[in-house]
This record gives C-alpha cells, structure tokens and sequence, in this order.
C-alpha cells in the first residue's frame, strides 16, 4: 500500500473521530441543558403550586373574616341598644351624649391617659357623697404614659390619692360604697386615718387604670421557592 493512501485513511480516520466528539459534545450538551430546564420547570412549578395554595388559603380566610365581620356588627347593635344598660339604667341623651353600654365600657376603661380628667372624676365622686376634701393628689404622667394603640395593649394603672377631713369612723363604710359608685374600678392600696372619732382625716392612696385602643394591622407572607 502506497504511503499517499495511508495518509487519506488516517485523514479520514480522524475526521470520522472529530465528528464524533463533536456529535458526543452536542448531545451530553442538549442532555445537560434539558436536565437544568427541567429542574428549573419542576421548581417554578412548584413555587407557583405554593402561590395558589397560598391565595386560596386567604380567600378562605377573607370569606369566614366577612361572616364574623357582620356577626360582631349585629352583635354590637344589640348591645349598644339594650335598654336598660348593663347599669340597669336608661338609655339617656344629655348633651347630645348617648349614654349606653357602648359608653358605659368606654367610661370604665378609658383609651386614652387623662389625669385632670380622673381627678375631677373623684372631685365629683365625693362631693355628691357629702365628704368634706382636703386635696386630691398624684402625679401626672401624660409626658411618659403613651396612649397609641398597640396590638397587644394592656391596662395600665394611674395612681392617685385624696384626703377628706371632718370625718368620723362611719365615713370609712360611707367612703367604700361611695367609691363603688364610680364607672371606673378603683382599688383601694391604703387607708391612713388620724384625730377623733368626730373630727377624723382619712388620707386614701388608691388606683385606677386606663387601656390603649387596639392597633390592627394587615400582615404580609412571604412565599419562598
């Protein structure tokens, strides 16, 4: 055999090589970039599966929350226009200022810190009880007490106290049922009582309490892949 035709047949030989490695390259290629897509097929799928999942969960939710909505509503209703009042009093209108229990609870446990307003409270409170006072003290704490609502809000106490003088040893039981008068819960901490039977002062250090409205926020989720 002539060396001219050995030459052609390793020509051709390799050739015939480089078309396969090539061919083989092409094809471990395609298998490589149909893997990768598929992978990233069956995660998209997923993730959108998680999405829907997702919204319907909240649709669900959305429909129960529109029920209670208009259960609370109707709920509301008939307790605000329940007559008489949870007091046992009428419903009542003075100075364009409905008196129901709407208003009861409200006057029970303020939303909002306001001192000057419960000092007058227990002005008025022993005033219309006959007691003879002395001072009414405590602190106002408007400057560090907040009053924004919170999502977990809390009832928060404010102290105060008062002094009564020209009082006599019957005033203590007249002094309790006086208190328990007020809409507002207030708890007695100490009773300090000095001079005669007749001519006695009582020194009273109580508390009462206010509680922040209530924040509603709409939450976000985030879905990951």
């Amino acid at each position: 055999m002539k060396k001219s035709d050995i030459s052609l047949k390793r020509v051709a030989i390799s050739k015939s090589n480089a078309r396969a490695v090539i061919v083989s390259a092409i094809a471990a290629f395609i298998t490589v970039f149909c893997l990768v897509a598929a992978d990233n097929l069956l995660g998209v799928r997923s993730y959108q599966s998680k999405i829907l999942s997702a919204d319907q969960a909240a649709d669900n939710r959305l429909k129960l929350d529109v029920v209670a909505e208009n259960d609370i509503v109707n709920s509301y209703k008939q307790f605000v226009q329940q007559n008489p009042t949870i007091l046992g009093s009428s419903i009542s209108n003075n100075n364009n200022v409905d008196y129901n229990n709407a208003t009861i609870i409200l006057d029970a446990l303020p939303s909002q810190y306001d001192f000057p307003a419960l000092t007058t409270t227990i002005q008025n409170l022993l005033q219309k009880g006959g007691f003879n006072i002395s001072s009414i003290g405590g602190t106002d704490q408007s400057s560090t007490v907040s009053s924004k609502p919170t999502s977990n809000p809390q009832p928060v106490s404010i102290p105060f106290s008062f002094s009564i003088t020209n009082a006599s040893y019957s005033s203590v039981q007249q002094l309790f049922s006086t208190m328990q008068e007020s809409i507002r819960p207030m708890q007695i901490d100490n009773i300090t009582m000095s001079g005669s039977d007749s001519n006695m002062s009582i020194t009273v250090s109580a508390h009462t309490y206010f509680q922040p409205g209530k924040k509603f926020t709409i939450g976000t989720e985030t879905i990951t892949k």
